[in-house]
């Protein structure tokens, strides 16, 4: 026990070290000619977003199946199954100022068989992928699905994001992903690789640094607050799951590490942080403001 809180000041500096979160120079938006994406599944996003239609019950069991998630973040919206409509405003700006076409955001939505069609008609990743990794992957959405077990998500064989939490920063989050997916050209060898020890904590970083930059340029200091305390301590479950092996009580640690980085972050904000800046910026592309602020 003694050895594993020895190791909590380098689970805090790991953290303080992947997680930027505080950039001081504009937010770099994507831009379509980077990406490399499937014209196919272009042609079957006619509509972006879609909500599912409210069912007291199946949400209700939602809701109590997602209690150990609410308590692991500290947030009873995390996986409520209730998405206002703030948090879609907000991933909706994010794939417009990213020139993210192609992505579809389910909110609380169970839709398997466009799902199934989705993963036939995304050419951008190899058929050998799609199935393989992509057959299983889109078939435990369909035996499991998040309208009844939660969990937020981005399928990068479907191109695809799911979303059953009422949090703007974890939805910017899961479409970090989808930004980092439409700049791969592998993306089924980089989706694969995913599953190998330590590569979440490489992708799952690049997301979460996104999310937070993103939010500094397009939010403000409350938002941004509130995106440390929810997306630290979720970082802090993947550095607590790769560590669990081989420090006692890893998971633990990682994510309080990750709260306590969090809400010290938050609080440090005016000090260490330069006000939110307003601007972003396209690759090749000169510094505008955001449409919103025209």
């Amino acid at each position: 026990m003694l050895s594993a809180f020895r190791s909590f000041p380098r689970l805090f500096l790991l953290l303080a070290l992947m997680l930027a979160g505080c950039a001081s120079t504009p937010y770099v938006a994507g831009s379509a000619d980077s990406y490399f994406t499937s014209q196919q599944l272009a042609d079957r996003t006619k509509v972006q977003i879609e909500r599912g239609t409210p069912h007291r019950g199946v949400d209700t069991f939602g809701w109590v199946w997602g209690i150990p998630a609410k308590l692991i973040l500290f947030d009873r919206r995390v996986e409520n199954h209730r998405i206002g409509e703030k948090t879609e405003a907000e991933i909706a700006a994010y794939l417009r100022d990213n020139e993210l076409t192609t992505v579809k955001v389910r909110i609380n939505q169970y839709r398997p068989l466009d799902d199934w069609g989705r993963l036939a008609a995304n050419d951008a990743v190899g058929a050998g992928w799609r199935l393989t990794f992509g057959a299983v992957t889109v078939l435990g959405e369909t035996v499991f699905p998040g309208r009844l077990f939660g969990g937020d998500h981005f399928n990068p064989y479907t191109n695809t994001i799911h979303l059953y939490s009422d949090v703007p920063a974890l939805a910017l989050h899961e479409a970090g992903h989808s930004k980092d997916y439409a700049g791969r050209k592998w993306k089924g060898t980089y989706a694969a690789v995913y599953n190998l020890p330590g590569v979440p904590l490489y992708q799952e970083a690049i997301a979460t640094n996104d999310a937070l930059n993103y939010v500094r340029t397009a939010g403000d200091s409350a938002d941004l607050q509130e995106a440390y305390e929810i997306l630290y301590p979720a970082y802090g479950t993947y550095v607590g799951s790769a560590i669990s092996g081989s420090v006692p009580y890893g998971y633990f640690m990682g994510l309080m590490g990750g709260h306590i980085a969090g809400q010290w972050k938050s609080r440090e904000l005016g000090k260490i942080c330069e006000p939110p800046s307003k601007t972003y910026v396209h690759p090749r592309q000169p510094i505008d403001r955001l449409p919103f602020e025209q």
